[in-house]
């Protein structure tokens, strides 16, 4: 099949109205895009509808592209491919210096809240079947377009989607900012929280305490230089990574404030650990505790709780690079771009968690993570370059008629 061209203005306008809803996660603005997704997808001709969930203060949208069951292609079975995204975004942070929900578009870019995390990608696949369908071609398998909320708060709006018995299909993609390389593998996460006891003694005296905001100086850096044991292989090792980012040091275990002439015997930090398929909890837990039992060497006195947080978090995912829906996207790539797409492991996406996770470990799909944006994401005037969004439409369309049939 001769693969029809985009209309280029059509598919930023697109984007740009998606952006301009007001969609902060946990808000009404998640009901708004999700019913304005499942209005395009009944209006273009799919079957659409509306997945309530939480007691129905909340909904994902969805979209079937019916195949047509009879194949054209004598090498390979059509297979179905579903597409995953989320229309909930962060709040505005400050710093931005345009309006964040005009949807501003200029030489090179387009710019808004959430455009990159990730409304790009969800107008991306919706472009792609559009466009598909407006040339008069029909799939003989199922495309299946998913819109989710709650992908902030863990992946509830996906999670939901799977107990409701509505996701099924061969293979899948995921459309988070990739800056459309694929992605085979990424981390899962934990969120740990670590107390440390010290000896207070008024600043006079400060030899003779054990100061707990020192001690959590020393620790930091060697949390920070983790990995963790258990990794399959240095693919897998390459998403291990282990960041602190909340500290509070202070007097007792309030954490009152105000006298600092006295040493701190109590700081409290949390941080959050990123490994591999195959790494286990456990083994993370207990690999922090035994950097900080080591480190604490130095600090005679000091004491020490480790707890893991508990919420809702996103599973690892992994594929095989030779998977054949891997192959076609990378076969599309160089179709759209004449060069080979970058493929693996890659930075900074696979420490990101996806719903992606929840695909591959709850319903043990086949799926890739490749989306537009990346490189401006989640910041202020955040950004995605217009080839790459464009780009990306092109490449869906090719791995839709490859996949699909």
């Amino acid at each position: 099949m001769q693969i029809p061209e985009i209309d280029r203005d059509e598919c930023l306008e697109f984007l740009s109205k998606l952006v301009q809803i007001k969609s902060y996660s946990q808000t009404d603005g998640e009901l708004e895009a999700t019913g304005f997704m499942a209005e395009q997808m009944k209006n273009i001709g799919l079957e659409s509808e509306l997945a309530p969930f939480d007691g129905g203060k909340r909904q994902n949208a969805l979209g079937i592209w019916r195949g047509t069951g009879s194949s054209t292609q004598a090498t390979r079975t059509p297979k179905t491919l579903l597409f995953n995204g989320h229309l909930d975004t962060n709040p505005v942070s400050e710093g931005w210096t345009i309006d964040p929900w005009e949807g501003k578009i200029d030489d090179k870019f387009i710019y808004g809240i959430g455009v990159s995390n990730m409304k790009s990608g969800c107008a991306a696949y919706f472009c792609a079947v559009k466009t598909l369908m407006a040339a008069g071609w029909r799939p003989c398998a199922d495309v299946i377009l998913t819109y989710v909320v709650g992908e902030l708060q863990g992946g509830v709006g996906t999670v939901a989607l799977i107990e409701q018995g509505k996701i099924k299909a061969d293979y899948f993609i995921n459309c988070e900012p990739s800056d459309i390389r694929a992605v085979t593998m990424h981390a899962e996460a934990l969120t740990f929280e670590i107390t440390l006891k010290g000896i207070t003694r008024h600043m006079s005296a400060r030899e003779e305490a054990q100061d707990a905001i020192m001690a959590a100086c020393r620790l930091i850096p060697e949390l920070n230089a983790m990995t963790f044991r258990g990794a399959k292989s240095k693919d897998h090792e390459k998403c291990n990574r282990c960041q602190v980012g909340i500290v509070h040091g202070a007097l007792g275990k309030e954490l009152v404030e105000w006298r600092p002439a006295q040493v701190a015997d109590v700081c409290k930090l949390a941080g959050s650990a990123r490994y591999a398929p195959g790494q286990t909890q456990k083994s993370v837990m207990e690999d922090l505790r035994a950097v900080i039992e080591k480190c604490l060497e130095n600090f005679p006195g000091m004491a020490f709780e480790l707890n893991q947080r508990f919420e809702p978090t996103m599973p690892a995912f992994e594929v095989s690079p030779d998977s054949t829906l891997v192959k076609s996207l990378n076969d599309a790539y160089f179709q759209v771009r004449g060069e080979n797409q970058p493929t693996g492991v890659l930075a900074p996406t696979c420490f990101y968690g996806s719903d992606a996770g929840h695909l591959y470990k709850t319903l043990g799909m086949e799926g890739i993570v490749c989306g537009p944006g990346g490189k401006y994401n989640t910041r202020p005037d955040e950004a995605v370059d217009i080839p790459d969004y464009l780009d990306c439409i092109r490449m869906f369309m090719r791995v839709i008629v490859d996949i699909c049939g």
